[in-house]
């Protein structure tokens, strides 16, 4: 822990500038106090600039390497102007512009480095002094190595600009396909669950469907065969039909789970066929304590899917979310088209779903309600995964949900 917390306020690049530029002075040919005192403030500084916020705005980095600059031309004045052994440290507010800046920052500033430079020339007595052939030579060298210090560092800045961007590119692209594997595995999962206990469905509602039989042809002679006064006896005999009833049609939704389906697209109206869905929703017993809204896109043409099946999905997703509407709430089924797909929207704001059971809510048997079979959304599930399509859910705890189902037009 102390040493993250000696990492939080000195960096090893902070150390490289404190060292290096003082050593700078020691070693230098010209130490005058002035140029000494100058190059330590210009590591000080070079230290404190990455952490002062402002100067990371593109603003405040103009600023911050103008100012390394001026601390720059401060250092070839007090060490013997332009024949001062420090002219190369012009390079660092260069270089710096170079990296942050782009090419016309790097230009702007490799020309003000040389201005700098040249500057000197201007506190030359021209009377006594004059500069030798080869001397000049050397100065138009010196000045022409900041530009291709420059440019040369632009483009390796860019060049790893570039490379970053690929790099980030390509992780953004692994972490779509790892998403798609995670909902690819899932899916699979959910369809080995949904073979397994389609299977045992099928065989158990086989099993169960002819000793229900007997019981309701027992139940209805045992109420046709009491005497007048056994209101006690018709009474049960009532009970076992109704739960007989109740228990036969808990079998016939296993037996539709179980089923392999036969999809059957032919080119239907989808506005019609949701219309057809809201309507029995609406006639659902009990009756649905909220109201449903429709909202269309007109620009939906036909296109094939099967009409009985899909509607059954409607009703499914309509009743769900009325049922977990609050008195008097609203749903609203909405519909758009997105590439090459239609997006089905059933929409409620409702209880919403707890994260927890978000992964769980397809998966046959699963349920929250009191009375509930949990098979409704598995059925919706085996239906739309038929039809080559896919179902998204976006909810949140106490806010609602929203369930998408995507069906391919073509």
């Amino acid at each position: 822990m102390e040493k993250n917390r000696w990492g939080e306020y000195v960096r090893p690049q902070d150390l490289v500038w404190l060292l290096l530029i003082p050593a700078l002075a020691v070693f230098g040919p010209d130490r005058t106090p002035e140029a000494i005192s100058t190059l330590i403030g210009l590591a000080v500084f070079q230290a404190l600039l990455p952490r002062i916020p402002w100067f990371q705005t593109h603003s405040g980095n103009i600023v911050g390497i103008a100012i390394k600059l001026v601390l720059c031309f401060l250092v070839i004045g007090f060490t013997d102007g332009v024949a001062s052994s420090y002219y190369l440290i012009l390079l660092l507010p260069v270089m710096s512009a170079a990296t942050t800046l782009g090419l016309a920052g790097a230009v702007l500033f490799s020309l003000l480095a040389c201005a700098t430079y040249l500057s000197f020339l201007w506190r030359l007595d021209w009377e006594r002094q004059f500069i030798p052939e080869d001397q000049v030579r050397e100065l138009a060298l010196r000045v022409i190595f900041f530009p291709v210090v420059a440019y040369l560092t632009h483009q390796l800045a860019q060049s790893s600009r570039v490379e970053s961007l690929r790099y980030q590119h390509v992780a953004e692209q692994l972490a779509i396909a790892n998403q798609s594997l995670r909902e690819a595995e899932a899916a699979a999962r959910r369809s080995e669950r949904l073979v397994a206990l389609g299977q045992m469905s099928a065989g158990l509602a086989h099993e169960l469907r002819n000793p229900l039989g007997t019981m309701k042809a027992s139940a209805e002679m045992l109420a046709k065969n009491v005497t007048t006064g056994s209101d006690v006896a018709k009474e049960l005999a009532s009970y076992i039909s109704t739960e007989v009833d109740r228990t036969n049609s808990l079998i016939t939704r296993f037996l539709d789970f179980a089923r392999p389906l036969t999809v059957q697209k032919e080119v239907n109206d989808l506005a019609a066929m949701i219309d057809r869905a809201v309507d029995q929703a609406e006639r659902h017993t009990p009756p649905l304590d909220v109201s449903i809204y429709k909202n269309y896109s007109p620009d939906i043409p036909p296109f094939p899917f099967d009409a009985e099946l899909m509607e059954r999905v409607i009703y499914n997703l309509v009743v769900n979310a009325a049922q977990a509407s609050p008195s008097k709430g609203a749903v609203t089924v909405k519909t758009r088209e997105t590439g090459h797909e239609v997006e089905i929207a059933v929409i409620d704001r409702g209880s919403g779903i707890d994260p927890a059971n978000r992964e769980s809510i397809f998966n046959p048997f699963f349920t929250t309600k009191a009375a509930g079979v949990g098979l409704g959304l598995a059925i919706v599930s085996k239906i739309v995964d038929e039809h080559g399509g896919r179902i998204q859910v976006d909810s949140e705890k106490g806010e609602g949900s929203v369930f998408r189902v995507l069906l391919p037009m073509n």
